[in-house]
């Protein structure tokens, strides 16, 4: 059976969990509520542990929900909140966590990593993970991935053995679902397509920005704190840094221990005080309620898939959008 089946998925659509509050409660529990499996990304505990509990209520009965974990800000409320809340599924990403693997299966709970290559999808079954996450360099937001994703795809499949693999980038619409189910994977993982609906927390800019871009770059500019590629419009920061001067590439490499032991609500506040003018940026994304500004100098992460998308629809909708017949 796969994991789809076990969770008890009607569509074999994934909403990625974005971080640092775009992916909250409205948008999961929409996603789920509409038969596809909707994921509250990390963001501060107190704050996770409350949206966890409201995409719950607002799935309805029955109706499985996934939680994003990113591991080097992964703490033990996160992990407790994800047992309490009898989250179907935890999608661990940037890391391995061998003991919280251990824990949350334990629990009965799936746990997936994201994986790029084929040695990080070997050390991530050897780690205990109950499926993988193949992402491919085309997907927005913190890349792992190095190749396009049908390419990524057929490499983690390779060494999967019979574990479930969900695929991710790339994906605007049924079509490229269909692709990817035909590959052979279990589901298809969307992210821009649900930053740009009606219930995600993104920034409106942030919003318009996507419907207007069709240009991305896989930069490591907004690596403070978190020194990892991303996927990203080309903004303000972009134009005028590009990857960043040599002193703040090397102080960005340097930052990732000191970066985990931040607050992760420090670290999500942070975009409303950068500045242009100095760039040192972190993966803190746009939110709605934040000033204009930081549209300019904070990471307006998306696939390549935007090139596809021209409108803000409701997470039901999105679903809708994303299945193919008869799926």
């Amino acid at each position: 059976m796969s994991l789809a089946a076990r969770i008890g998925l009607e569509h074999p659509v994934v909403q990625a969990g974005m971080g640092g509050g775009i992916a909250g409660a409205a948008l999961a529990g929409a996603v789920s509520a509409a038969g596809g499996l909707g994921t509250v990304g990390i963001m501060g505990e107190r704050a996770f542990t409350a949206a966890l509990a409201e995409a719950r209520e607002r799935a309805g009965s029955g109706r499985p929900l996934a939680a994003n974990l990113l591991v080097p800000f992964t703490r033990r409320g996160h992990v407790e909140a994800c047992l309490r809340a009898r989250v179907a599924v935890v999608v661990l990403h940037g890391g391995t966590l061998p003991e919280v693997i251990r824990t949350l299966t334990a629990g009965g709970i799936e746990v997936l990593q994201t994986v790029g290559t084929r040695e990080q999808a070997r050390r991530a079954l050897a780690d205990g993970a109950t499926g993988l996450v193949a992402q491919g360099r085309d997907a927005g937001g913190h890349l792992v991935g190095v190749q396009d994703t049908p390419q990524t795809l057929a490499a983690v499949l390779e060494v999967a053995g019979g574990t479930s693999v969900w695929a991710a980038g790339g994906v605007a619409g049924a079509a490229d679902t269909e692709r990817l189910l035909a590959a052979g994977a279990d589901a298809a993982v969307a992210g821009t397509r649900f930053v740009l609906s009606t219930e995600s927390a993104a920034h409106p800019g942030y919003k318009q920005a996507l419907v207007a871009g069709t240009r991305t770059v896989d930069t490591k500019l907004f690596g403070f704190g978190w020194p990892m590629r991303h996927r990203v419009l080309v903004n303000d920061a972009v134009e005028r840094w590009g990857e960043g001067p040599a002193a703040v590439r090397a102080l960005n490499e340097r930052s990732g221990r000191f970066g985990a032991r931040l607050p992760l609500t420090l670290m999500e506040r942070y975009p409303s005080v950068q500045r242009l003018s100095l760039p040192v940026f972190t993966a803190g994304p746009a939110l709605a309620g934040m000033p204009d500004r930081v549209l300019r100098v904070a990471p307006l992460y998306a696939g390549t898939s935007v090139a596809g998308l021209h409108d803000v629809i409701d997470a039901a909708e999105a679903v809708a959008c994303l299945t193919p017949p008869g799926r």
